[in-house]
């Protein structure tokens, strides 16, 4: 028996006062702006790309190439699920309402392991470029970000968007010197980049490639962040699904292009092993120039933060306006301020405990990230597979084109990259998802008048 629609929430309590709604501010522009700061296309790059070429080697570009094109199968689906689902709560909102409660609460533990890691991983990678001008310890550096950025989180959406478009043409500025100086030292054919090696001698094999394929998911991911903006864009049912596709295109060429020319222009293949960018910009150029493009890429991580600072209190923001937690809980993380229009509870506690996490050692959370986003890409691929049944036939709807044969070949994929991951992170995220499953025997599923999805 199919699973049956969950009952969509339009106000509080019985007797309460509705909460303050988030404000409908931005358009194709100030969203495509917030989502390519949040895919942080240079904090991506200088960030999470040299521990892949460490990896892959000269298979890097190859990888993400791959997830490029697996995520315009992703893209699909979370433009016809925000479409049908405009929430903030972004992933759980949707697979609650076209799947289940459960369903939706583990999508929620899933999206909450993903935002409370990333940005501090993002965040303590600064000290590696301002390394040009002062030495800081990485967790030192980090907490002072995370805790800027959450200040700049508490003021309205329109004025952190026009904010992170301005970061964002100086990382992009950062990123065409790196392509600029990689293209004009290449120093090999580009038949690397389909011949995946370390030295150049001992190929790597397709099945490692398609194992990394996680991590280079994780470096293109944030065009969904369109879906968590959909309560406060114009029009959802147009503005969202042209965020998602405008942010992915222009974020796989950012990304891509300087991929490739750091992969043709390094001095040999070695160097990709313990790639060290600030160095190799300075072997291309010189050390003041070296020093410019470091300063560019911190600014770059600072942007990156400050947009995810905004997304991820979105959703903690959506999951105590929907009552997924003890009454003064909801009510608190509900709050929006009447002045910026932001929710300054959530923003405060999202911030400030990312900024703790700033201390923990990261090699024991970044491979937990991995699979939570291809577990978190997989709950939204089947779900839009539910999408269509008649309760769910919506006015004003965005529809992919290849239903289902899109969603049912992205579920396959991403099966099997998540069977590839590490025995490891696997058992911790199957671990976390436990402990949510029990909260949610425990205490949710006794309750009807919890977690009970919000939609405009």
């Amino acid at each position: 028996m199919p699973p049956q629609p969950v009952p969509v929430q339009t106000d509080t309590a019985a007797g309460s006062p509705a909460p303050r709604s988030l404000t409908r501010s931005i358009g194709v522009g100030g969203g495509t702006l917030l989502t390519l700061s949040c895919v942080t296309p240079a904090s991506s790059l200088f960030v999470l790309v040299p521990p892949l070429f460490g990896s892959l080697g000269t298979g890097t570009a190859l990888a993400i190439g791959l997830a490029v094109l697996l995520c315009v199968g992703i893209a699909f689906c979370y433009s016809e699920l925000g479409t049908l689902v405009p929430s903030s709560g972004g992933e759980y909102a949707m697979v609650s309402t076209v799947v289940s409660r459960f369903a939706g609460w583990i999508t929620f533990m899933l999206s909450f392991i993903v935002i409370l890691v990333v940005p501090p991983i993002i965040a303590i990678g600064v000290a590696d470029y301002l390394a040009v001008a002062v030495h800081i310890d990485p967790s030192v550096a980090g907490a002072p970000v995370m805790l800027a950025s959450t200040g700049m989180g508490l003021v309205n959406l329109r004025s952190n968007a026009w904010l992170t478009g301005i970061f964002l043409v100086i990382e992009i500025v950062a990123i065409v010197v790196v392509s600029v100086l990689g293209f004009a030292h290449s120093a090999r054919p580009a038949a690397v980049l389909v011949r995946p090696s370390m030295d150049g001698v001992h190929p790597i094999a397709l099945v490692s490639v398609i194992a990394g394929l996680a991590v280079a998911l994780f470096v293109v991911q944030g065009f969904s962040t369109a879906v968590y903006l959909a309560e406060e864009m114009r029009e959802p049912h147009k503005t969202v699904s042209r965020t998602v596709f405008w942010t992915l295109g222009v974020s796989a060429v950012v990304i891509l292009v300087p991929v490739v020319a750091i992969t043709l222009g390094v001095p040999d293949l070695a160097t990709l092993g313990n790639l060290d960018l600030t160095a190799l910009v300075v072997s291309w150029s010189s050390s003041t120039f070296g020093t410019i493009v470091s300063l560019c890429i911190a600014a770059a991580i600072v942007n990156a933060v400050i947009v995810m600072v905004i997304q991820n209190s979105r959703v903690l923001y959506a999951s105590g306006r929907d009552r997924a937690w003890p009454e003064p809980v909801n009510r608190a993380l509900s709050v929006v301020s009447p002045r910026f229009g932001a929710p300054w509870v959530a923003t405060l506690v999202v911030g400030i405990s990312e900024a703790v996490l700033c201390f923990v050692p990261v090699e024991t959370l970044s491979g937990v990230t991995g699979v939570a986003v291809v577990a978190l890409y997989l709950a939204i691929a089947v779900s839009v597979l539910w999408a269509r049944r008649p309760a769910h036939r919506r006015p004003q709807v965005w529809r992919m084109p290849g239903w289902p044969v899109v969603p049912g070949v992205v579920v396959l994929v991403l099966g099997y990259v998540l069977v590839s991951q590490s025995l490891l992170d696997l058992a911790i995220t199957a671990g976390v998802l436990v402990i949510s499953a029990g909260y949610w025997w425990g205490y949710l599923r006794r309750r009807p008048d919890r977690w009970l999805v919000t939609v405009p």
